[in-house]
Formats: C-alpha cells, structure tokens, sequence
C-alpha cells in the first residue's frame, strides 16, 4: 500500500483549492490533478455538499493525496472536517479556537493571516503554516519581510490572487506553497483542462 502523504511532505509546492466543486464531479477533478502531480487537494466548506465531496476523496485518494478542507471558520467545523476524512484545515482568517481544535483532532492547521501580529498569534496558538491572505494584496515584498522575522521552519504560504505569472515570484521570496484557486480549477471545468492548468503552474513554481 502506498504510505500517505504526512504533513511535512505536504507543505511544499501547490495546493489545489476547489472552491464551488460538487461531490459528483469531485474525483475526476481529483485524478486530473494526481496526473499532473498535484497531491494537496482543498474542499472549501462553502462549496456544494462539501462534507461529501472531503469524504469521496479520503476513500478514493487518501493514500495518494493529502485532502483538506478549506474556510473552515469553526470549531464545529473542524470536527464535521475531520469526522469527513480531512487531514489539513484551511482558513481565511485566524481563529485561536479553531487551530486548537485541528490539533486536538491531529490535523495540520494553517490560518489565514495578514499582519505579523496575527501570524505569531496563530504560532502561539499552535499553527502549523500561514497562509498569507489575500496574497495579491500582500505580495512576494511583503512575504520576504516575514521571511527574515519569523522562524525559519514555519512554512508560509501565499493563497489569493497567485497563478503560473506570479508563482515563481513567491517561491523566490521564501514561499514553501502557494494555493491556487480560480486560475486551476473552475465547477464545470472537463479534467483534461484542468490537469493541463495543473501541469503549467507545476512548471511555474519549479522542482519540489
């Protein structure tokens, strides 16, 4: 059987966000990306029947993929994630109650942070990664700030705004990841599109 992904493997490179995915179409969305190399997959909860649709792919590609669960705003939340198979919890913004509970239920947590403050804030409260959000307002100058004062193993992500155009630019400012919404995946969008998206921002952001 092939081991699943663990939470320092995942934090490298692009992760797929699939805001508005359905639960039917979930898996051949699913297949595209693990075709084209991309294994970090996010449900955001205001998508259609998300608990499904977390659920389909930890059966399907849990062994293969590394399933989370994005704008995940609650305690209650986190638990209907975890209870559905997500390994990682996604945010748009910090909440110390909700990080606390994704580590009470051994999931990797990455809130959303746009300030300093707020970023060590969430590392006191247990975060594993920080998503800098939105990333086209912050931008790769203000990662490299963040880069030269917080620890260097805090995993710092760009989410927002990042596509094949701009990846490469984060990366170099110290980014270990970026998620990727719209430019990757759109509902309705047929798999071969998709995985061709994937293969491209892959070539943008470069060797893992």
């Amino acid at each position: 059987m092939t081991q699943a992904p663990t939470a320092d493997r995942f934090a490298r490179g692009v992760i797929a966000i699939l805001r508005g995915v359905a639960p039917d179409e979930v898996l051949a969305v699913a297949q595209a990306l693990l075709r084209a190399g991309i294994g970090v997959i996010e449900v955001p909860m205001n998508s259609p029947r998300p608990l499904d649709s977390i659920a389909r792919l930890a059966a399907a590609h849990g062994e293969q993929a590394l399933v989370g669960a994005g704008t995940v705003l609650t305690p209650e939340d986190v638990d209907a994630v975890a209870d559905a198979g997500a390994r990682l919890v996604l945010a748009p913004n910090f909440d110390a109650a909700v990080v606390r509970r994704a580590k009470a239920r051994g999931l990797w947590a990455m809130p959303g942070v746009a300030t300093p403050s707020e970023g060590f804030a969430a590392l006191a409260a247990g975060a594993d990664g920080l998503k800098l959000f939105p990333g086209e307002m912050l931008g790769p100058p203000v990662l490299k700030a963040w880069r030269a004062v917080f620890p260097r193993d805090v995993p710092l992500y760009a989410v927002g705004g990042v596509g094949a155009d701009n990846l490469g630019a984060y990366r170099a400012a110290g980014a270990v990841g970026a998620g990727v919404g719209s430019s990757l995946y759109t509902p309705g969008l047929e798999p071969d599109e998709i995985e061709r998206r994937a293969r491209i921002l892959l070539a943008a952001w470069g060797p893992v």
